[in-house]
């Protein structure tokens, strides 16, 4: 219809109108009215174009060859420029693209291209740019997409990554059991303050092993030594009461020493010491 001298523009177009080969002004979105057979309209897209790079390999600064696709975004800011400035924008920013990320790539290790990708793609973003700015093209982003390894690139850096993992364990083995043990210094300290926080332990510990109904339960030596104490301690009140017992002229030390044993502490001392009294 530009040749009867009615254009429609949409909104995201703009109509860049030559008149005899002449450039002669930028249409905005509407119908526009030209004269017939004298003007020409072109019409481009200001939105925004998503272009794919295919896959191409790369040799690394470190020597090793790579697969790497990427995308770029971009749209054109300037009419005018896109068209007299250039015949196929669309081609040139495609190939502009694919050198531009050939050659960053390139110049970079390999351990970079896999860890640092947004300071690459922001590199290449500002290197595209420059270059598409006198296009009146602007680059609103680049990405890195795909990045294929080979084979023994990848076996090798699974057994580094492998690698760095045992060892990682390793030293939160390591730091688990120097704390283990400092804890264990802390309470046996303790322990060794309070004889009576080892017999709070055992204990405890019968308590957990009676509440999981075994047939078999396994005394610490601590309750043996436990036994002996209670036999001393009731042959001592033993002693004791017996003194009381014998004529006032004789000392309380001499009745004590000589004072027979009971019933009941012989029969705890014959359980300690497994049946034979002392």
């Amino acid at each position: 219809m530009s040749s009867l001298g009615v254009a429609i523009v949409r909104q995201y177009q703009r109509g860049v109108v030559f008149r005899f080969g002449r450039l002669r002004n930028v249409r905005k979105p509407g119908i526009r009215l030209m004269i017939p057979l004298a003007d020409r309209m072109t019409k481009v897209t200001l939105r925004t174009v998503t272009m794919p790079i295919p896959s191409q390999q790369v040799i690394t600064r470190d020597n090793v060859s790579i697969g790497v696709a990427a995308v770029t975004y971009f749209r054109r800011v300037d009419p005018v420029k896109s068209i007299v400035e250039i015949e196929d924008v669309a081609t040139a920013v495609g190939q502009i693209a694919q050198t531009t990320v050939r050659n960053v790539v390139g110049r970079s290790l390999l351990d970079r291209v896999l860890t640092d990708t947004e300071t690459l793609n922001e590199q290449i973003k500002e290197l595209l740019d420059g270059l598409t700015q006198q296009w009146g093209v602007y680059v609103l982003l680049v990405e890195l997409k795909d990045i294929e390894l080979p084979q023994t690139m990848q076996r090798a850096m699974a057994r580094q990554a492998e690698a760095e993992r045992e060892k990682r364990a390793k030293i939160i083995a390591a730091e688990g059991e120097a704390l283990s043990a400092g804890r264990l210094a802390e309470a046996a300290d303790v322990i060794a303050e309070h004889p009576i926080a080892l017999q709070l332990r055992n204990l405890q510990i019968l308590g957990e092993i009676a509440a999981e109904k075994n047939s078999t339960i396994v005394f610490p030596a601590q309750f043996l030594e436990s036994v002996r104490a209670l036999g001393r301690f009731v042959e001592t009140e033993t002693a004791a009461r017996s003194a009381d017992k014998v004529a006032p002229g004789v000392p309380p030390d001499e009745n004590r020493v000589a004072a027979p044993r009971t019933e009941a502490a012989t029969a705890v001392i014959a359980a300690v010491n497994g049946g034979k009294p002392e």
